[in-house]
């Protein structure tokens, strides 16, 4: 229904439904805060499965929000209009549509956007498909079975999350997913305020708003919010304004149009403004367009009284002083266009490592080769993966030392003697980690005698570590083995394989690597100065 506004002073207004939405004080920017009468809730609506909400959003006031609720539903009707046109036909799309069953529709959701996060569409597409073929249900599967099918996909603890929740779900709540958003937060590990959002709306129908990288980009830019996009006032201003804008008829499909726009239009480098629904509402195109229009006028000789007003390029009337306008140390720059929009603070340089590692191999009966795998411990980075011997280098120190530390090293695992001498060393392998710039010095030992049938048997039942093992080159690559191990396998045979062979298989490691930067071949193929390859 259309609210009649009127206003009551300055500080509130009334809905024909009984709401009075009330003006926070010293926030330009605030929502008018909702005070519902007792007895007034929507229609048709249970007020906790929508936060009490009414259904026509709350009002906004200032230059960063909409100014009523005809320029809201104007910007509903067209993202939408856009998004069934032009939206990407995904597997986790197409689930939500055809799956009747809520619960289940809920996990094929909560799944989809736990790949997502800091993981591109492409990467995803194949781990979700196989994903949702195998674990119909999750609480069954092992950690070592969700890490292993989680490999190369990175950000490790998100799959161990999703297992923990699935237990959860199962085990207290009788397999009965959490229906809004404010109890997925609360009761599911690994679920923060955007995953409960986007469950709860795509899912269950729950009009609430999303806030991920995209809708951050997108509502940057529509309503001209410069300051730093991590900042708590900021990041509340973003929630308030999309929890106002999502459409209480089809709030999944309107959030998934938000991110959609993001993602495919509304882009961090070369935006396509042209094609975008939201042009209308957006006040970056609209000054980069006043900006334009000054520059054409004054280059035909216009005088100051033609030009446009000054208040049109400037952020608001309250610029120098509003927390959402960009903060008076960082100006407009005018060759980035709408591209000045969002701002982000200076990241931190990941932390420098550095750590030994050595690729262990025999020969098997079948004339194959087995590979020695260690696993790390149940916490913190890489948590319960598979990898190769691994010593952190603290300082720097030369490569006698290194072998003399990496065949300590050994020595305890192997239960049997290894010497430095029998350690080469092959390169580096760089990889990027969120937080970590990683280089791995790559070692290689080769056992030259086969196991036989007694020792391998004695192998199964008497490690040295129950953390380790011996696995085929099939076995290693269906073990949970992390991204970085399996280029340090591939730089460890490529001693002994053809070079072009190499470059294709770390090509294709590279296309799925778990950092967040993509860096060149020769960064991550670094061939000691002396030794060829």
């Amino acid at each position: 229904m259309t609210h009649t506004v009127t206003t009551l002073g300055s500080k509130s207004l009334r809905s024909r439904r009984g709401t009075v939405w009330t003006e926070a004080p010293g926030q330009p920017w605030a929502p008018l805060i909702p005070t519902r009468r007792p007895g007034t809730g929507p229609r048709g609506r249970s007020g906790g499965r929508s936060g009490g909400r009414e259904s026509a959003p709350p009002l906004e006031v200032g230059y960063h929000s909409f100014k009523d609720v005809a320029e809201i539903h104007s910007f509903r009707t067209s993202l939408l209009s856009w998004y069934d046109k032009s939206k990407r036909d995904l597997p986790w799309r197409r689930l939500v549509t055809t799956v009747s069953d809520l619960n289940k529709r809920a996990y094929s959701v909560w799944v989809s956007e736990i790949m997502l996060q800091q993981t591109q569409v492409a990467t995803v597409i194949d781990y979700y498909n196989k994903w949702m073929q195998v674990w119909t249900d999750l609480s069954k599967a092992t950690l070592e079975e969700v890490n292993e099918m989680w490999s190369g996909l990175g950000y490790y603890s998100r799959g161990r999350r999703l297992h923990e929740g699935a237990q959860k779900v199962v085990s207290e709540f009788k397999g009965e997913m959490p229906k809004s958003a404010e109890e997925l937060q609360k009761l599911l590990p690994g679920v923060g305020r955007y995953t409960a959002g986007a469950v709860a709306s795509i899912a269950f129908g729950q009009v609430t708003g999303v806030v991920d990288g995209n809708v951050i980009r997108v509502l940057s830019r529509t309503r001209g919010i410069g300051a730093d996009s991590t900042s708590p006032a900021v990041t509340e201003a973003l929630w308030l304004l999309a929890n106002t804008l999502v459409d209480p008829a089809r709030p999944g499909d309107f959030n998934q149009a938000m991110m959609e726009l993001g993602a495919t239009v509304c882009t961090p480098k070369a935006p396509l403004c042209p094609e975008c629904p939201a042009q209308p509402h957006c006040r970056a195109y609209r000054r980069v367009a006043n900006e334009l229009e000054m520059a054409s006028k004054k280059l035909l000789g216009k005088t100051t009284s033609e030009l446009p007003s000054m208040l049109d390029i400037e952020e608001c009337g309250s610029a120098g002083s509003c927390s959402l306008c960009f903060p008076a140390s960082q100006c407009w720059d005018g060759s980035l266009g709408v591209m000045n929009f969002p701002r982000k603070p200076v990241k931190k340089p990941p932390r420098v490592e550095r750590t030994l590692t050595c690729v262990v191999e025999r020969p098997t009966n079948a004339g194959g080769l087995e590979y020695f795998l260690v696993q790390r411990p149940s916490s913190g980075l890489l948590a319960g993966m598979w990898e190769f011997p691994c010593a952190f280098l603290e300082t720097e120190v030369s490569e006698k030392e290194q072998k003399q530390i990496l065949s300590d090293r050994l020595n305890s695992l192997l239960g049997r003697s290894t010497t430095p001498a029998d350690l080469q060393h092959v390169g580096e392998v760089v990889h990027i980690f969120s937080h970590i710039h990683q280089t791995y010095r790559v070692y290689i030992h080769f056992l030259s005698e086969e196991p036989d049938a007694a020792a391998v048997k004695k192998e199964a039942t008497e490690t040295p570590s129950s953390s380790s093992r011996w696995v085929t080159k099939d076995g290693l690559h269906q073990s949970a083995v992390s991204t970085a191990m399996k280029k340090v396998r591939a730089l460890g045979r490529g001693t002994e394989t053809n070079k072009g062979d190499l470059y294709n298989e770390y090509y294709e490691l590279n296309k799925r690597t778990e950092g967040r930067r993509q860096l060149s071949l020769d960064m991550f193929f670094k061939p000691p100065a002396k030794e060829s390859l």
